[in-house]
């Protein structure tokens, strides 16, 4: 029973941390009790299989975790209205599955090698594992360590330096030296060592708030200009109104939200994901013949020096003779089509300028692994609500330059605004500000859509680049570099948001040098386990 104790402690404790309803100082705690559950099973507990209890222990606390946190996930719905179970029970208990099996490596280096030699273990497997779930196909990274100070910006300035996997190091490092402080504790009674290991741990904890405080307080970067720029919010129903309504309606709307709105010159008119067309996507062999897009030309005739950036789904045929991309599908015996989730920009006398998602979302954009899994599951993933394609990507980011200005964006969306090394790449590609289009609309009234606007607080710290994001239904707002909500919009509204969003050209040291910490775990981790079979192979020798 007290293991079981411990465990929901962690668990309790790691919920609520969480943006954004949480305090996130309970996450210098968080995972205390779950190493002292693992480090009671196994030097003090008499049960028989201890891996066993230790792995179903850390997944219970991992799975509550998941559920509160990311419980939403059941807002999103079916084709035919209701809820979809399997929108939250895949991700909860795989997710859940992949961080206690991260727990159970840990169980098993340290009982090889001891409990100091696990813990540097522990926090060089998990800083791995949350590099790792950032980059394969299975991507789901909502919940990395780093994401929890989202709503506290002027506490991780710092961010610009070591990023948000940094801030995973960070609370990991915490965690484990508290573990220590109470271990040393229990095994000699030293009050001096009690003394200085919690005066370690404090200054550990404080100093690099401190830090931060005085870069919010000191910061004085000066912007090479500033924009103008309205944020289209439309409201418009994912699961009705967007496959029901006729294109041109939709974009009507959006034109008119735009027309009524527009009070001054606006150097930058952005909408959100997918706002055209309606039901179907748009061909990109033919953008300059679209009807839709034409459309927003002659609005902009009447609105001399701005740009229209939008999302949009889009589409590109290929012939068998071509160099047809793994993504595309056949649609009959000599035809193949390409689908993309884009952003494009919009400029009279001009190519429209074209960035597809790279990030895509599992089994919603994305079929993970499609190659392998494919054949396995056939028609599976129909049943389940999944994608039997994948959208095609862009390989590389993207900025789009203005003709009028200097301004140049870095057309985000959605669900890319996650991803802090990532984001990067915009910047190196010679973005000065951040555009986020997103319709998170698909969980409704839920945390969700709040979490992700919390998440791109930690992108405008990293890059220092203020972020215009306009979303369907809400959440839409302007970001400063700060990482600070400069105004934002209600959820649920239909309406538009302006903003004068200044200007930055300086790389930070993040920009620059990404996920320098995650690097180093992972040779770190691949040391550890080097050195542990170099110990077991001396072991044999010695023995033989």
């Amino acid at each position: 029973m007290k293991y079981v104790l411990l465990t929901l402690i962690s668990a309790m404790l790691l919920s609520v941390s969480w943006p954004t309803y949480g305090v996130p100082f309970f996450i210098f705690i968080a995972l205390v009790p779950l190493l002292m559950m693992e480090h009671g099973i196994s030097k003090f507990s008499s049960y028989k299989r201890k891996s066993w209890m230790v792995f179903g222990l850390s997944y219970l606390c991992f799975v509550i975790w998941n559920i509160v946190t990311t419980g939403w996930l059941y807002g999103s719905k079916n084709p035919d209205g209701s809820h979809s179970m399997m929108a939250v029970v895949f991700p909860v208990l795989v997710n859940s599955f992949l961080y206690s099996l991260v727990f159970q490596c840990y169980h098993w280096y340290k009982n090889a090698q001891g409990t100091y030699w696990g813990l540097g273990f522990l926090i060089a497997i998990w800083m791995s594992f949350e590099k790792f779930h950032l980059n394969w196909e299975l991507t789901w990274p909502w919940l990395n360590l780093g994401n929890v100070f989202s709503d506290y910006p002027k506490l991780i300035q710092w961010y610009d330096t070591l990023g948000a996997t940094g801030g995973s190091f960070w609370i990991l490092v915490i965690n484990v030296l508290i573990f220590y402080t109470i271990r040393t504790w229990e095994a000699g009674r030293k009050r001096k060592d009690l003394i200085r290991n919690i005066s370690i741990v404090t200054a550990l904890i404080v100093l690099p708030m401190i830090i931060s405080l005085v870069k919010y307080n000191n910061f004085d970067e000066k912007p090479s200009g500033q924009i103008n720029v309205l944020m289209l919010q439309p409201d418009l129903d994912p699961y009705a109104e967007k496959y029901s309504k006729d294109s041109l309606t939709i974009e009507n709307d959006l034109l008119a939200l735009a027309e009524n709105n527009s009070k001054g010159k606006i150097d930058y008119y952005i909408a959100p994901e997918t706002a055209l067309p309606g039901r179907g996507s748009i061909s990109e062999t033919a953008f300059e013949k679209s009807l839709l897009l034409n459309n927003i030309k002659g609005f902009l005739t009447k609105h001399p020096g701005s740009v229209f950036a939008t999302g949009i789904s889009s589409h590109r045929f290929y012939k068998n003779q071509e160099n047809i991309p793994k993504e595309a599908y056949q649609i009959n015996p000599d035809l193949w089509v390409e689908s993309y989730n884009t952003a494009i920009q919009i400029v009279p006398q001009q190519n429209v300028q074209v960035y597809h998602k790279g990030k895509l979302v599992p089994g919603v954009e994305i079929f993970p692994y499609m190659s392998v899994l494919k054949p396995l599951l056939g028609d599976a993933m129909i049943n389940l609500g999944g994608t039997v394609a994948s959208l095609g990507i862009d390989k590389e980011r993207k900025s789009f330059s203005n003709p009028y200005n200097k301004g140049r964006m870095a057309p985000v969306i959605c669900y890319e605004s996650i991803y802090g090394e990532f984001t990067t790449d915009y910047v190196k590609k010679g973005a000065n500000f951040l555009g986020i289009v997103t319709n998170d609309s698909w969980w409704g009234v839920t945390e969700g859509h709040k979490q992700l606007l919390s998440y791109a607080k930690l992108r405008a710290i990293e890059t220092r680049r203020e972020i215009a994001r306009a979303a369907n239904s809400g959440i839409s707002a302007h970001i400063n570099a700060k990482g600070e909500i400069e105004s934002d919009t209600f959820y649920g509204d239909k309406t538009t948001l302006f903003a004068k969003v200044n200007l930055y050209e300086t790389m930070t040291f993040y920009t620059r040098a990404g996920d320098l910490l995650s690097r180093f775990s992972i040779f770190a981790l691949g040391f550890l386990l080097f050195y542990f079979l170099i110990e077991k192979f001396r072991h044999r020798i010695k023995k033989a």
